[in-house]
Formats: C-alpha cells, sequence, structure tokens
C-alpha cells in the first residue's frame, strides 16, 4: 500500500519540481505543520487553551494567529455539546489576546451569537419531539407497525421513541429543523471568520 504523504510532504516535491523553496517559505511550511499539530492536541482535549496560549505566544509569529483561530472556528459545528464548544470558544479568545490589534468584542459577540443558536435549536428539537410524542401517546394507532412474515401480517406495537422516529411528519420536521439552523449557523461563522481577517 502507498504510504499517505503529509501536506508539507507534498508541497515541498512539487516546490522541487519547480526550482525549490526559499528559506521563508521552508519555514512558514515547518510552522503550518507545527500549528496543525498543535490544534489536533488542542481539539483532541490534550491541551487547553492556556497551553495553547503559551505555545503559540512562545512562537512569536502573528501571522500563525490568525490562521490558528480560522481553524478553530472551522471545527466549530452545529451539534457540538456544549463543553465542546466552551474548549474551542476559550481557544479562540485566548488567541484573540495574542494580537497586536485584538477584537475581542466582536469576536465575543458573534461566539455568543453562534451558542444562541445551538440553544434554540436545541429547545425547537426538544418542544417538537414533545410534541409529536404526546401525539403518538393519544393515538395509539400510531404506535402499530405492520410487518409482513410470510402469507401474514403481523401487527407490532412499537416502543414511543421509536414510534415519534418512524413519523414522516417527524422525519420532515428534522429534514427542515437541520437545514433552516445549519444556514443560520454557517452564515454566522463566515461573519466571525471576516472579522478575524480584518
Amino acid at each position: 500500500m502507498e504510504e499517505i504523504k503529509s501536506a508539507l510532504e507534498i508541497a515541498m516535491e512539487k516546490a522541487a519540481e519547480i526550482g525549490g523553496l526559499t528559506a521563508e517559505e521552508k519555514e512558514k511550511m515547518k510552522d503550518q505543520e507545527k500549528l496543525t499539530s498543535l490544534l489536533a492536541e488542542f481539539n483532541k482535549g490534550e491541551i487547553d487553551a492556556t497551553e495553547l496560549w503559551k505555545v503559540l505566544k512562545e512562537e512569536g509569529k502573528p501571522y500563525l494567529l490568525g490562521e490558528a483561530q480560522l481553524k478553530l472556528i472551522d471545527s466549530l459545528k452545529l451539534k457540538d455539546s456544549q463543553s465542546e464548544f466552551q474548549r474551542k470558544r476559550e481557544g479562540i479568545l485566548a488567541v484573540e489576546t495574542l494580537k497586536d490589534e485584538q477584537n475581542t468584542p466582536e469576536v465575543e459577540l458573534n461566539l455568543d451569537f453562534l451558542q444562541s443558536i445551538q440553544k434554540r435549536y436545541d429547545e425547537e428539537m426538544k418542544k417538537a419531539y414533545n410534541d409529536f410524542k404526546l401525539r403518538v401517546e393519544k393515538d395509539p394507532e400510531l404506535r402499530t407497525r405492520k410487518i409482513q412474515q410470510g402469507d401474514t401480517v403481523v401487527i407490532i406495537q412499537l416502543p414511543l421513541e421509536e414510534a415519534v422516529e418512524h413519523l414522516p411528519e417527524w422525519k420532515d420536521f428534522l429534514l427542515e429543523h437541520n437545514r433552516k439552523y445549519e444556514q443560520e449557523f454557517e452564515k454566522t461563522i463566515k461573519k466571525l471568520r471576516n472579522v478575524i481577517k480584518n
């Protein structure tokens, strides 16, 4: 099986083909590799925001700060747990404090908005689920399923949760709900990326 090459190795090979990299380009590529490795440790929970801050401060390379934040922002997901989101938030804000020109209030505002989107997403989902559950509880027929076994049709009673999940209306709700909130979340991620870039 062919060995998988890192982005650095591939870039080095391409550069060698077109006449080699300058010392500065080589250093930037090594920095990118270090940053990727550092953020992997952070995302796995092996280091926290304070340790991330320390390493980036020691590196003393301002161009890595925005890059680190953008990668952390891109790792934010609508369905992240609260603790996961909070950890990434702390990382993004910790890096912001290292910049010469900080825009902490704007970064925090967008992060707060992302969290409020997550909260609304969860609350609406729970409310809808409970409404569907109530409907299934009131109509016992919604808890039955017909299963063909050979020549006979067997009617089985589904557990309440399973009955809700089989409802076409619930499936439609989930599709629309996810689409709507994913769009809103992505729009705010773009705004946050723009704040970091400026």
